[in-house]
This record gives C-alpha cells, structure tokens and sequence, in this order.
C-alpha cells in the first residue's frame, strides 16, 4: 500500500479529509494501540471515530486507489451515521465488524444481502465484507455456503476475486470427509481461476497473489502434484513481472514474500536467494530479507550462512517478528543436530518473549517453547 497506492496522486485531493496515522504492530510501544483496536490481517485499515475513540470501519487487506477511494466514503457514512437506506445499513454493519462484534456484523450483513437488488454498487463489497467476517469469526462452513450462493453473481471486479479466493479458503478448512467438501472446493477453484484470466481484473497485486496461494493450496489439497507446480509457475512468473516493473527497491521487495512462496510452492527454493540478496544490499537497515535468507538457507542445508543470515537480521528486528527471528534459529540448530545451540536458541527465545507486552500471539508462542524446551534432550 504504501509502495504503490498512498503514493498515488489520485489521492491527493482526500489529503485534508482524514487525520492520517500509520501504526508499526512490532513495536512495543504500540501494544495498547493493538489491544484496543486489534487486528488478525497485515494490512488492516481502520476509519476511527475521534469522538468516541472507537473503529467505525474495519478492512482486512490491501485496496486499489478506486477501493480505498469507497472505503473513504464508507468510513465517513460509518462515522457519521446518517446515510440512508442500504449504504445506512452497510455502514452500521461496518460499525459492528469494527468493534469486534462479528456475529452481529454477519448477521446484519446477510440481512443487507438478501434486501439488497442484484444491481446495487455496494453489493460486491458487501459480499466481500460477508466472506471475511465469516472467515475470521471461524465459521467456515457458512463461508463456503455463501460464496457458493454469491460469487457466480458478481460482476468482474476485484471483489470478485477475493470473494472467491476467501470462499475456496473456507472450503479446503473443512474436514476432509465433509459431505460437499470436494464439490464446493472444485467449484470455487473454477471461479478463483476464472477471475485470474482474461480479461483482467485490476486489483492490488498483492490480492491477485493471494489468489494464486489459495489456487496452489487447493491443488496441493487434491494431491495434484504437477497442477499445484504448474500454477505455482503461473504465480512465480506474474509476480517476477510485477517486481521487473517496480520503480524502487523497496517496491521491488515488497514482492520477496509472495515469491518466496511460490519458489517454495515450485520446490525451488534457491531461486529465491538472488532476490533476497538483492533486495538485503539495497535496504540494508531492513530486517526482512536477511531472516527471509536465513529460512532458504536452511531449506538447503547451508546451516552456518543460515545462522550468519539470522545473526545481521537481529541486529535490525524487534518486536514479535524478533521473536520469529530467534525460533527460526532454534530450527537451524534442530536441523544441523546440534542439541546444546539448539536448546540456547529455544531458551533465548523463550526469554525474548516472555519480554514482550502480552497477547494472544505471544502466549501461544510462550507454550510452544516451554513445550519445545521441555521435549529438548
């Protein structure tokens, strides 16, 4: 987002619209910030209320300039209170998904759906918005449900893309033996590939990725070895031009994550080491593409760059990516047998977390170590 949409000149003129504020979920200083307004997705984009300091719009993902440009008026119905009719009732569905009431946000939005004319503009986010709080409440079976219902009548649009790539989501989270399981997930697959095809869809690269992953998981779900290549080399070769056209190598890098997965979808891990140690020469002080280094290197067993890698990504990382810094490293000792720097690198970690403010995230991190530690010989 902030590589190739806040610098849009389109935006420009909402310069005076919103008080603008851009929060780093790593830093400690931060975690208040976080336990009020808490977030499960990187990017999330909240509209707050100054008045009564509370989220009054909340989405989960990146936009297109065109869909932050939507978002901006919702979040200021959302704020405001006084739309009418069905925009009035998205807004208050915005409402309640941002205060952290999901039941009641699904519940307001399946209402809105159902009332609302096939040929309504906000129809798609709606759905969009629908799918993700299904998703996020846990309730994937009522996400499939929906964008079995929904996604074959939007428009070809961005929201179509993710409606269908979070419905094939929810599908493959279903229990192996769930009855429909192997229908649902086949017919979503076919609109999740459909919407990657001509004629394209203009969406966030970072969206049309996330399709491709979801595409790669399905193939891998069906056992279907070559097919889960054959789209994880679609994926590779978008994504390689999308980072050949950025301008910069912050824009470049902005793609090492996504094609770090589809090198590793391919089985091709190594493919990803120049880009890796190009983009850590250009953004030095980036903490990224050494600890992204450090995991390809153990994938190939060359477990002392691996650690030298870890070692220049922790003089740059803090907070809980630190953390996944320090248990990376407690892999590499796992996988070069050494049991002594293994158990350093779980105890250092342990105490790393255990430093940090408390969450749910940081908990769950805290178990596993003791567990891990405890299981250590």
């Amino acid at each position: 987002m902030r590589a190739y949409v806040f610098t849009d000149k389109a935006l420009a003129r909402h310069a005076g619209r919103f008080v603008w504020l851009s929060i780093d979920s790593e830093r400690p200083e931060n975690a208040a910030f976080l336990e009020k307004y808490p977030i499960s997705v990187w990017p999330t984009l909240l509209v707050l209320d100054a008045r009564e300091e509370k989220a009054a719009l909340k989405w989960a993902g990146g936009a297109t300039v065109p869909q932050l440009e939507k978002l901006f008026e919702d979040g200021e119905r959302a704020v405001l209170g006084s739309a009418p009719g069905l925009e009035g009732e998205l807004a208050r569905a915005d409402n309640l998904n941002a205060e952290g009431k999901p039941g009641e946000a699904v519940k307001a939005l399946e209402a809105l759906i159902a009332r609302a004319p096939p040929d309504w503009s906000r129809r798609p986010r709606a759905v969009e918005s629908l799918l993700l709080a299904l998703m996020l409440d846990g309730k994937a079976d009522a996400c499939t449900r929906v964008a079995l219902a929904e996604v074959p009548k939007l428009p070809r649009s961005p929201s179509l893309a993710n409606a269908a790539g979070t419905g094939l989501a929810c599908a493959l989270d279903a229990p192996k033996d769930a009855p429909g399981r192997k229908e649902a997930i086949a017919a979503l697959e076919g609109y999740a590939r459909a919407a990657l095809g001509p004629p394209e869809i203009a969406m966030a690269a970072d969206d049309r990725s996330g399709v491709y992953e979801v595409l790669v998981q399905a193939r891998q779900d069906a056992g279907d070895t070559e097919g889960k290549k054959q789209v994880a080399r679609e994926w590779a070769t978008y994504l390689e031009g999308e980072a050949a056209r950025a301008p910069n190598a912050e824009a470049r890098a902005v793609f090492d994550s996504h094609r770090l997965g589809a090198y590793l979808a391919l089985g091709e891990p190594a493919r990803a080491l120049p880009m890796l140690e190009a983009s850590e020469k250009a953004l030095p002080e980036d903490y990224n593409p050494p600890a992204r280094l450090a995991y390809v290197l153990r994938q190939l067993g060359r477990y002392d760059e691996a650690l030298a890698a870890s070692d220049r990504a922790l003089v740059h990382a803090y907070g809980p990516r630190k953390l996944n810094i320090l248990r990376e490293r407690a892999n590499i000792q796992r996988a070069r047998k050494d049991g002594p720097g293994t158990r350093k690198a779980l105890e250092d970690a342990l105490a790393y977390a255990r430093s940090l403010p408390p969450s749910r995230g940081v908990q769950r991190a805290i178990s596993v170590l003791e567990k891990e530690l405890a299981e250590q010989k």
